[in-house]
């Protein structure tokens, strides 16, 4: 009799223990916050705050350097590492062979299937397009050109998509006169579109490259 009830009893105790693991936890959650660890820094996104968000078409993943990362590859390729457009532009960020030249990057075959060597060449490049447009940055952010607020992410979106020789020649120019692409993508639309990420955290250094 004592056996039975000892097995009954024990059986009451693991079911109950088994069916605390399907019942919801009671903590608060907040669906409209994530928060990511990257290099030691923490980002915080999307926002609340309609206010917070840029003036953009693409999705919206955080106004921090990951989520102007996201933002950029999403209008470049749709995020799309293996992609190569008409014109040998290749991977997430389509970047050219002269600009993987410029970061120490050789072999576009190599690059194109690795990632993780896609990411560092962003990285890379928006360290070398801030220091070679360094006082551009401090010069006009903040100032209203052509119809457009100057800000130092829009001006390394734009240096992304046009190089930042193009930048120079569109403050030169006081935005007079406007660069495109061969797809019709436009200096200026890239300084709207991708202004008001904070990417305090980039530091400029003329000499980044990366060994692939």
């Amino acid at each position: 009799m004592i056996k039975k009830w000892y097995f009954y009893a024990s059986l009451v105790v693991i079911i109950t223990f088994l069916s605390l693991g399907f019942i919801p936890s009671d903590y608060e959650t907040k669906p409209w916050f994530l928060t990511e660890k990257t290099d030691g820094s923490e980002y915080i996104f999307p926002s609340k705050e309609k206010d917070d968000y840029p003036n953009t078409n693409v999705p919206y993943t955080g106004n921090h350097l990951i989520g102007f990362k996201e933002a950029v590859a999403f209008k470049e390729s749709q995020g799309k590492y293996r992609l190569v457009n008409s014109l040998g532009y290749m991977g997430k960020y389509q970047f050219g062979s002269k600009a993987l030249r410029a970061i120490g990057i050789k072999d576009d075959k190599a690059f194109l299937k690795d990632p993780a060597l896609q990411e560092k060449a962003f990285m890379a490049l928006l360290a070398k397009n801030k220091w070679i447009l360094r006082n551009e940055i401090e010069r006009y952010e903040g100032k209203i050109i052509s119809g457009v607020e100057i800000t130092e992410s829009g001006i390394l979106a734009a240096a992304h998509l046009g190089g930042a020789g193009s930048v120079k020649n569109f403050f030169k120019n006081k935005g007079s006169r406007h660069f495109r692409d061969a797809f019709g993508t436009s200096l200026k639309s890239y300084m709207r579109d991708f202004a008001g990420y904070d990417l305090s955290f980039i530091e400029a250094d003329n000499n980044a490259t990366v060994n692939d």
